[in-house]
This record gives structure tokens, sequence and C-alpha cells, in this order.
């Protein structure tokens, strides 16, 4: 899904989902494959749960562009309480792609945002998160469903990098949940 353009990534998330870090988790990732990228959050004083955006560009080529994004290529949607809130489809063309944190199928998805085009993407990161991490915190599962999407690194790669980039900062038994949870969300990701 990456070539030579600029792909531009739209997070939907509430303040402490860990949608912030997954983004800039995708663009340190993105570095693995001598990209350029963005990452940047888009809220202000909201407190713990209030509705936050968050966004990534990723790119072969330099950008050069340094504004918010309103015509994203894929929507990523980490709390599924923001559909009934937000308008997620917001700017987003019929080839665009919406990745959603739910239990539900896309098609079903499909009807209840009454969309053509458009691939969408489910994946039940609440679960996943809780059976893996013991807590509500989809931002891996949602970012292995991102990963999925794009191509952008397959499975094995994302475990290294995780690996890799989380040891330094987490005992070893958060390490392990997160790579479990990653694991499978790129199992489990379904898409029409």
């Amino acid at each position: 899904m990456v070539n030579d353009s600029v792909l531009e990534i739209r997070w939907h998330a509430r303040g402490g989902q860990g949608a912030v870090t997954a983004a800039k988790t995708l663009a340190e990732m993105s570095l693995t494959k001598d990209m350029f990228f963005q990452a940047f959050p888009e809220y202000g004083p909201e407190r713990m749960g209030a509705p936050i955006q968050c966004f990534n560009r990723l790119s072969k080529k330099t950008i050069s562009t340094y504004c918010g994004i309103t015509n994203p290529h894929i929507v990523v949607v980490v709390d599924p309480t923001l559909l009934d809130v937000v308008d997620i489809t917001a700017g987003l063309d019929d080839d665009g792609v919406i990745i959603i944190n739910t239990a539900e199928v896309p098609k079903n998805i499909r009807k209840k945002l009454n969309v053509n085009g458009r691939t969408i993407y489910t994946l039940d990161a609440t679960h996943i998160s809780l059976n893996n991490l013991g807590r509500f915190m989809p931002n891996i599962p949602m970012l292995g469903a991102v990963l999925k999407a794009t191509g952008l690194l397959d499975k094995e790669e994302a475990i290294n990098f995780l690996k890799e980039s989380f040891d330094k900062k987490f005992p070893p038994k958060v390490v392990e949940s997160n790579i479990r949870a990653l694991e499978q969300a790129f199992e489990e990701v379904k898409e029409e």
C-alpha cells in the first residue's frame, strides 16, 4: 500500500487508549523501511476519555506537508463508541481504508456506516488487549491491524521491532504480552 506517494492515516480514539503511542510506533517502524514519516496528535486540554485524533504520514520521498490530515487514505478507529460521535469517514475517498476495533464483521460495519467502496477491516482489539495485557489498551492490536492492511511490515518484522524497541522500555512480561497481542491481531483481522 505504501508506494511513491505519501500515505496519510488518521487515528480516532479517546485519551488514554494509546493511539498517540501507536502512531509514533508506526512512524518508528517506517524507519526500518528507509521511509520518511510524521506522527502527531491533535488535541488540546482534553481529559482522559475525551475523543482525540492523531495522524501519520509515511513516504519513500521527503514529506513537505506540515498541516493536519483532512483527506486520509486510512482511518483507524481505536474506540468503536466514536462511530456514534465522530464522522470517521469525513474526507476519506471511496478507495480509502477503514480499520475499526470491533467484534463485528466488516459487512455489518459497512451497513452501519452506510458506505460503499472503501475497504473495511475489523479487529476485536478490545478482547485481544484484555486477554493478553489484562486491561483495555487496544493500541498494539490496532497497530497490528494497520500493519496487516498496509503491508508496511510483515508479522515477523513487526515482532522483531517490538522486541528490540520495547525491551529497552518495559519488563519482559510486558514485552511478551504486547508481542502476543500483535501476533493475535495479525491472525484475526478481517477484511471486506
